[in-house]
């Protein structure tokens, strides 16, 4: 991670890290960026609904503008299609203005490259010393040169690009649906995409106001589609993030299903179709050792990545694989675009039920996840663990203790000031004892 870069773009509160004067620079930065790379300073920007949006689009511009470069507004668009825009529109860079899974206090960048793909650590690194090194506009700097243009609507080329991945004679028969949208990016789309595909929609938390995107619903708080599948007998629930490009699902039994349930699924359909190329999955660290198992029941193989989708897909591209994804619900067909997408992952279980005849619940019961604990401590710093003796040694402790029948995990967070504890093991109790050790040696040295 680099001094503004996590593991998914950059992000932080807004007024604090976040504000009008990062904007400008941010701007002005990826117009020289593209300059220096011989890209046509040619930016697509959008965003996701937080009321931040607006002031930082504006920011951007200005940025942009005062050095000569050209913008394109397309508003409120999911992570992924705004990708999808700027490969198929031949610009420059894309720019997404979002905070993710995060609260509308927050809001941040997420930079996607003229493929379409999400920036590498040394573009990443160029762009963030750009950032430091470029002087303020002035307020006539605006008016010498820089062009400004807005697309009304873009979302059918997006949307008709999802429903493409699906089969020619592909019918849901006006299976019952229901998608929380988060009172985020995908309020519009995702409604009349899903009843596109012929589905009985039941939409919830699709009234966003700028302030309440991901307040108690989405893919942070699954309890709300969970029991709206329960009341309305749906067949499948859909809880999207904030920005669109992962989901959590809910089969018809109000069982949620995490990313590796649905990688599960997408590798045996894509094996059986015969369209898994070079039998490998990709996800990253997080994902569970149930999941390979599973995996390798039939036959397919995996890799482990670091965290961050963009990092799968990097190991995608270098391995030849076609299906990856993370826990947390990012999924990538690569066949279809480099970074997760929530809606498509939602309309590809509608295909595996449909090509299998079988409820979700039974498609997802093939996989059997280890427990897992997860413990979340703040921190004040974050130095290499190495460093620290005491942690150090607990860390090492526990995972010659788990061996092969566990794995252990702990890493800093890439978006907020927290260490994250990962143990799996065959027993939860014995998991969660020794995640609860390495906390609190964390939290001893470091909050």
């Amino acid at each position: 991670m680099g001094k503004l870069f996590g593991t998914d773009g950059i992000r932080g509160k807004v007024g604090g890290e976040i504000n009008k004067d990062m904007g400008l620079k941010l701007g002005r930065a990826l117009v020289d960026f593209c300059r220096s790379n011989g890209i046509p300073p040619r930016i697509l920007i959008g965003r996701d609904t937080r009321e931040s949006g607006a002031m930082l689009i504006d920011a951007v511009t200005y940025g942009i503008m005062s050095t000569g470069g050209e913008e394109i507004v397309v508003g409120v668009i999911p992570s992924p299609g705004l990708a999808f825009l700027t490969k198929a529109g031949e610009f420059g860079l894309g720019l997404m203005i979002t905070a993710s899974h995060n609260d509308a206090s927050f809001n941040g960048f997420k930079i996607f490259n003229f493929q379409g793909e999400k920036l590498g650590q040394e573009d990443e690194k160029k762009i963030e010393e750009l950032i430091e090194t470029p002087p303020p506009p002035t307020l006539g700097d605006i008016y010498k040169s820089g062009k400004g243009w807005v697309f009304n609507d873009e979302m059918g080329k997006y949307r008709k690009q999802l429903l493409d991945a699906l089969p020619e004679d592909f019918n849901t028969q006006g299976l019952r649906v229901a998608i929380d949208c988060a009172q985020g990016a995908t309020y519009k789309i995702a409604p009349v995409l899903f009843g596109r595909a012929g589905c009985n929609v039941i939409a919830l938390n699709n009234e966003p106001d700028g302030k309440n995107i991901n307040e108690n619903c989405g893919s942070e708080h699954p309890e709300k589609i969970k029991g709206e599948v329960s009341r309305t007998k749906a067949a499948l629930g859909l809880a999207f993030d904030g920005d669109g490009d992962r989901v959590i699902a809910v089969d018809e039994k109000g069982n949620l299903l995490n990313g590796d349930h649905l990688l599960y699924i997408f590798a045996k359909m894509l094996l059986e179709k015969g369209e898994l190329i070079n039998n490998l999955v990709v996800s990253t660290v997080m994902s569970n050792l149930g999941l390979v198992s599973a995996l390798e029941e039939l036959g397919i193989s995996h890799i482990y990545t670091p965290v961050g989708d963009h990092e799968v897909f990097k190991k995608m591209k270098e391995c030849g694989a076609v299906l990856g994804g993370e826990e947390a619900g990012h999924i990538i067909f690569s066949q279809y675009g480099s970074s997760g997408d929530g809606m498509l992952c939602g309309l590809k279980l509608l295909e595996a039920m449909k090509s299998y005849d079988k409820p979700l619940s039974e498609l997802a019961k093939e996989v059997s996840l280890y427990p897992k604990i997860l413990v979340n401590v703040p921190v004040k710093s974050k130095p290499e663990f190495a460093g620290v003796p005491e942690i150090d040694k607990i860390i090492k402790e526990t995972e010659g203790h788990f061996g092969e029948n566990g794995r252990v995990v702990v890493r800093y967070s890439g978006t907020e000031p927290l260490c994250r504890v990962m143990i799996e093991g065959r027993e939860k109790e014995e998991a969660e004892k020794y995640a609860h050790k390495i906390a609190e040696a964390i939290k001893s040295k470091l909050s």
